[in-house]
């Protein structure tokens, strides 16, 4: 089958039990965040500036098990920040694991190989050589941390640490193949430390997904290419939404970027040109959810958002109504579900409740729509894609690699193509075509020259989008 029987049949078990019991809302996955500190500031991600004030604050340990109880969702995706940040990640996942319920660490990778090495140690013997022999040959791990493993000490063997299991994911950022990745992580080198982390995970026998938000500046044939590499890996899933234009995001790009916006988030018509094949994907790639989602963001269908069933907690408490929307936070999860007005928000029959719903298609709100849609139709496509044979994966050629490693950004990309911009005194353009850097560039992009009318053109668009938002 396509996904792993036991975890299908827990959520399944999950939805019956509650329609049986007639529960008008219920939660399917919880969005726990133990903090928001990062090591990476992407384009897209509103999250530093929203929780600016709280960066260092921590859900507690207990806390964190504690509201995963009251939820009770089946499947907890521990993100953030970057949940690899959290002192106490090993505990938590392990708490979590512990508790029964499917695990998703949502990570940017650049610190996973060190979880894993944290693990090869902590449980070496003999019988790891020929795994750890292969991770050096494939420069995964080098000649000193091998040594590192072998000779591990009573500490290192006595530490808790994220291992293998059916019950959870490594679920990495992938936003696109190298060029596009990085540009939007803002950092270079990154989409090369996930593919060496999905590398070495699959080898040491981790489950492996990845999680894509799409922009504008993503062709669709990128995404294609990408799943090819992607399943080429060995990857065992994808999850992938929309761009959405939500408040915290798009005042850290005007603030921070000097960006318009409306340059970089999808509408709903472009969303669905985006994704007019990505049922066709669905066919050929392991995609995460169902396909009902994927008929929705085609453009074939509308669903109703349902955010409830995919609360978020943080720092703050419940988040409310959704994971990208913030009208408040709640102490408790039952008085989130009963005090929000929830029919205040979504879209229904294409007309948005609430304007900041307008360009809405994203997983948080509608994934979950359609795995709890009651239609018999919805029901059997739904079971017969989870049931079908599992896509093989993508055959590994020299042109596909080449694809995907398809030229390093400017530095810190969108961050770098604005601070070119606004300090350059004068020259040529401190802009260069994506198309013309497939080189290394130093951080800065080249803005030891550039054109003043550059600067104002960006300065322009600051002042034009900081009226708009």
């Amino acid at each position: 089958m396509r996904f792993p029987l036991a975890l299908t049949a827990k959520i399944a078990r999950h939805i019956i039990r509650h329609k049986r019991q007639r529960t008008p809302k219920f939660a399917l996955v919880l969005q726990l965040e133990p903090l928001h500190t990062c090591n990476l500031t992407c384009t897209g991600c509103g999250r530093i500036r929203e929780y600016s004030t709280s960066l260092k604050d921590m859900v507690p340990l207990e806390q964190c098990l504690a509201a995963a109880t009251e939820c009770d969702a089946p499947m907890v995706s521990v993100c953030g920040g970057e949940p690899l940040i959290y002192p106490k990640i090993e505990e938590l996942v392990d708490g979590l694991l512990g508790q029964g319920r499917i695990v998703y660490i949502c990570t940017n990778g650049m610190f996973m190989r060190k979880k894993m090495r944290d693990y090869m140690m902590a449980h070496w013997s003999p019988a790891m050589e020929t795994k750890l022999q292969q991770l050096v040959a494939e420069k995964l791990v080098s000649d000193k941390e091998a040594e590192q493993i072998r000779s591990s000490d009573e500490k290192a063997r006595g530490k808790l640490t994220i291992k293998p299991t059916k019950w959870m994911y490594w679920n990495v950022h992938v936003d696109g193949l190298e060029y596009t990745h990085d540009l939007i992580v803002e950092r270079e080198g990154v989409f090369r430390e996930c593919v060496l982390a999905m590398k070495m995970a699959k080898i040491l026998g981790y489950q492996v997904a990845t999680n894509t938000t799409v922009y504008k500046e993503t062709d669709a044939s990128e995404l294609e290419d990408m799943f090819k590499f992607l399943s080429s890996l060995g990857c065992d899933g994808h999850t992938i939404s929309p761009g959405y234009d939500y408040d915290a995001a798009k005042k850290d790009m005007v603030k921070r970027l000097g960006k318009d916006p409306k340059e970089f988030f999808l509408t709903r018509e472009i969303t669905r040109e985006k994704f007019k094949d990505i049922e066709r994907w669905g066919q050929i790639f392991p995609l995460f959810g169902t396909p009902v989602y994927q008929e929705f963001l085609a453009g074939k269908r509308e669903l109703t958002c349902v955010a409830w069933a995919i609360p978020t907690y943080n720092v703050r408490g419940w988040k409310a109504p959704c994971y990208v929307m913030t009208d408040g936070h709640h102490p408790g999860y039952q008085e989130m579900l009963t005090t929000v007005e929830w029919d205040k928000y979504g879209v229904v029959n294409g007309v948005a409740r609430d304007p900041r719903c307008e360009n809405c298609m994203m997983h948080c709100g509608y994934e979950q729509a359609g795995a709890l849609s009651t239609s018999i139709r919805d029901t059997w496509v739904n079971f017969k894609y989870n049931f079908m044979p599992r896509p093989k994966p993508y055959p590994s050629t020299p042109d596909l690699v080449k694809r995907a490693y398809n030229g390093n950004t400017i530095g810190k990309g969108h961050l770098a193509e604005a601070k070119a911009a606004i300090n350059v005194p004068r020259g040529p353009s401190a802009f260069t075509r994506k198309e013309e850097h497939h080189h290394h560039e130093p951080e800065g992009g080249g803005c030891g020259t550039g054109d003043t009318s550059q600067r104002d053109d960006l300065l322009a668009k600051i002042a034009a989008a900081k009226k708009d938002t």
